[in-house]
């Protein structure tokens, strides 16, 4: 069927260089689960003090609407800049690590650089982000969060967030989702021999370890490095080992010193399931003690130091499966956004006066692999379907039928025809082997698709008057 089973998780490895030279950041750093981390925070107190004593003179430097970059014809100026770090500022603040302000202004801007990159690739491909699904995700974080919407904004700006930016950075990060997933995560393929092998490969070790949680500092090699460049970057990444065996905490070490994309996270990578970690520390994976540190480890892009710094055992639990049936409409230059749900309001209504789901699937449904069963999915299982799918097959009981809703794949009108709960058995462990899969073929994919963003554009890089093109 057209929907992709992998969800669109704001995971890091690709970000991190893990998996070979990564020089921007994901969006998802700076993303929405952090940011919801902090507006929890800042509901139990105040902030305290912003950076304002250290970055004004920064500010004071140049003025205000200064070009700081050039992404192929579009510009960042400076207020954006300012904007996009108001705000980070107060995530480093509640975890108590901050760079050195210039190092964070290039981070920040590596992150700005990316953002426009994919909004440009989204214009081109006609992806965008109506107010009513950007008012929607508002009202979720704000759900999540035990607040109001109106509390949610008063929270931000006593934060020093101004919420006409917050919006707009919760937009970018819906239209960077849903331009990866038709980009890039609607593209992944897993097969039963893959799955096979990986099962007779990792099997045993998965009983042991289900999940462990990574923390990483890279120390970058450019293009090409000569020796002594080498040389220079294994002493700092020996130095950092020394330093973090000794005692200092991993996560404002990687704030000051790490040059991955993930440093202003404190180098945090996030639960990975045990065939999801990457390929580079996959085997100490299942040998590290939590809270150890590992020896610099190389890839080209650096040198990496990684801590494990949790660990999930395997816990036999019963997984709850959904028979569900779906119609799919495809939006293209002929049939817009309004014109699909229109359409499946009519669907719907007729299916309300009785007319068979399967008949009207078949005649109508875009999804052809579906549509030839009557639309029938047949059993999924949690973490088959894209996010949006998931969620509100998940808020139907049997039997009901859902309003017209999107996906990165189109508009659909779905019906659950039952539930039922399956035993931790072989299944469940398929189910697992096949998602650790889907994700590190995603990470390899993103990796290669923002390099392949960034290729082909022309960036110029005029912060602090250091230029760079690409």
């Amino acid at each position: 069927m057209g929907i992709n089973p992998i969800r669109n998780q704001q995971e890091a490895v690709h970000r991190s260089g893990l998996l070979g030279r990564q020089r921007l950041s994901h969006p998802g750093d700076h993303g929405l689960a952090p940011r919801v981390r902090h507006l929890s925070a800042l509901l139990l107190g105040c902030l305290g003090l912003l950076w304002a004593l250290t970055a004004a003179p920064l500010r004071a430097a140049q003025p205000l609407d200064a070009i700081v970059a050039v992404v192929n014809d579009d510009v960042i100026v400076q207020s954006e800049l300012e904007r996009e770090l108001a705000l980070v500022i107060p995530q480093l603040q509640q975890r108590g690590t901050a760079p050195p302000p210039t190092q964070l202004r290039k981070q920040v801007l590596d992150r700005l650089i990316l953002k426009h990159l994919q909004q440009q690739r989204a214009k081109q491909l006609g992806i965008s982000v109506d107010d009513a699904t950007l008012q929607q995700a508002i009202e979720n974080i704000a759900r999540r969060n035990g607040i109001s919407v109106e509390e949610l904004k008063e929270t931000l700006e006593a934060g020093g967030i101004r919420f006409a930016d917050f919006r707009e950075d919760t937009r970018a990060q819906i239209l960077s989702s849903r331009l990866q997933n038709q980009e890039v995560l609607g593209k992944i393929q897993v097969s039963e021999q893959e799955v096979d092998r990986f099962l007779a490969r990792e099997k045993d070790r998965l009983v042991e370890r289900e999940q462990v949680r990574l923390q990483h500092i890279l120390v970058a090699l450019p293009d090409n490095p000569t020796p002594e460049q080498v040389k220079r970057a294994e002493d700092k990444a020996k130095r950092l080992v020394v330093e973090l065996r000794a005692g200092a905490d991993f996560a404002a070490v990687a704030v000051r010193e790490s040059d991955g994309a993930n440093a202003l996270e404190g180098g945090d990578l996030g639960w990975f399931e045990m065939g999801a970690v990457p390929t580079l520390v996959s085997d100490l994976a299942y040998t590290l003690a939590e809270g150890e540190i590992t020896d610099p480890l190389r890839s080209p892009s650096g040198f990496h130091i990684i801590r494990l710094s949790g660990i999930k055992a395997a816990q036999p639990k019963d997984i709850v499966q959904t028979h569900a049936r779906h119609i799919l409409i495809r939006t293209n230059e002929l049939v817009s956004d309004e014109d699909a749900r229109q359409r499946l309001m009519q669907l719907r209504e007729r299916l309300l006066n009785g007319e068979d789901f399967a008949g009207l699937a078949r005649a109508h449904s875009d999804d052809t692999g579906s549509a030839l069963k009557g639309g029938d999915l047949g059993w999924v299982e949690p973490g088959r379907m894209v996010p949006e799918f998931e969620e509100q097959m998940n808020k139907l009981a049997p039997g009901a039928l859902s309003e017209p809703f999107k996906t990165p794949f189109g508009w659909h009108l779905l019906k659950v025809e039952e539930r039922r709960n399956r035993g931790a058995s072989e299944d469940l462990m398929r189910i697992k082997a096949r998602e650790a899969l889907q994700r590190r073929k995603a990470e390899e994919a993103m990796e290669e698709w923002q390099r392949q963003l960034r290729d082909e554009a022309y960036i110029e890089i005029r912060l602090e008057q250091e230029g760079e093109q690409g």
